[in-house]
C-alpha cells in the first residue's frame, strides 16, 4: 500500500501534477494490472447483488420518478444506449445510470464499507455498467472498470473523512466511478485526470440529505453522482478540462 499526503496549497506554490491525488489516482486507473480471480468472482457477486435490490424497490416512487425521466432519454446515436431495471427501452447511459443507481440505492440492502467515511461502493455499478452497454465492452474490460471503482472508492472512504466537515459521502463516488470508467475504455492518464476532477467538483454536496427531514433525494444522491461521473468522462473525451488542483487548491476540495 502507498501512503500519500493530501493538504491545501496556495496557488503559488504551483504544486506538479504528478503530486495531485487526481492524477494519482488516473494512475490507478490507467494501471494494466489484470484482475484476480477470486475479485473477478466478488464482482459477479455484487453485480447480482445490486440487481437484486434493484429488483425489489422497482415500484418505489423514487424509482418510478428516476425511470420516467430516464426514458425520455432514450438511445443517442453512436451508441448502443443501455438497459433500464423495470423496462425494456434502452436510453442514453448517464441516464440508465441515474434511474439504475436510484433503483440500486433506495432500499439501502446493498454492500457498504465503513472506514474513516460511510459508503456503498456498489454505487459504482450501475454508471460503469450503463456505460460497458452503451460502448460494447466486453466482460474483461467491465470487470476491470469496476474493480478500479472500488479500489478508489474505499481507499478514499479508508482515507478522507467527509461527514465531519458535513459533506455527503458520494463526493468520495463521482471520481471512483469516473476513475473505473476510464479504466473499462482504456482512456489515457490526462482524460482520467479531468474526469476525475470534474467528477469531484460537481459531486460535492453538503451532508443535509441525510440529516432532518429525510427526503427521497437521499436515495437519488449517488445516483446523481453516477450521472454526472458519466458525464464528466464525456466531457473529458472531448478535451474538456476541470480545476486544477481539484483536491489541493487554495480554494478546493480539502480546503
Amino acid at each position: 500500500m502507498q501512503n500519500h499526503e493530501v493538504r491545501a496549497h496556495k496557488s503559488a506554490e504551483n504544486l506538479a501534477r504528478e503530486d495531485q491525488l487526481a492524477w494519482k489516482i488516473a494512475q490507478v486507473a490507467i494501471d494494466p494490472v489484470e484482475v484476480d480471480a477470486d475479485v473477478v468472482e466478488m464482482i459477479g457477486n455484487r453485480i447480482i447483488d445490486n440487481a437484486s435490490v434493484a429488483i425489489a424497490s422497482l415500484e418505489r416512487a423514487p424509482i418510478v420518478a428516476a425511470r420516467d425521466q430516464a426514458l425520455t432519454h432514450v438511445a443517442p446515436s453512436g451508441g448502443a444506449g443501455a438497459s433500464v431495471f423495470g423496462v425494456d427501452t434502452l436510453a442514453s447511459p448517464e441516464w440508465a445510470a441515474w434511474a439504475n443507481g436510484v433503483a440500486v440505492r433506495e432500499l439501502d440492502f446493498h454492500d457498504t464499507f465503513l472506514a474513516a467515511d460511510y459508503s456503498h461502493p456498489g454505487d459504482n455499478i450501475p454508471p460503469i455498467l450503463a456505460v460497458a452497454q452503451h460502448t460494447g465492452q466486453d466482460g474483461r474490460a467491465l470487470v476491470r472498470g469496476l474493480a478500479t471503482g472500488y479500489e478508489i472508492q474505499v481507499d478514499l472512504v479508508r482515507a478522507i473523512c467527509l461527514h465531519e466537515h458535513k459533506i455527503d459521502h458520494v463526493a468520495h463516488l463521482g471520481p471512483s466511478a469516473a476513475a473505473g470508467i476510464g479504466t473499462m475504455l482504456g482512456l489515457d492518464a490526462e482524460t482520467v485526470f479531468q474526469a476525475v476532477g470534474q467528477a469531484l467538483h460537481t459531486t460535492t454536496a453538503t451532508r443535509q440529505s441525510r440529516k432532518g427531514e429525510i427526503s427521497t433525494w437521499k436515495a437519488h444522491a449517488p445516483a446523481f453522482a453516477g450521472k454526472l461521473a458519466v458525464e464528466a468522462v464525456d466531457r473529458s473525451m472531448r478535451g474538456q478540462t476541470s480545476p486544477v488542483p481539484i483536491y489541493e487548491g487554495e480554494d478546493g476540495f480539502i480546503a
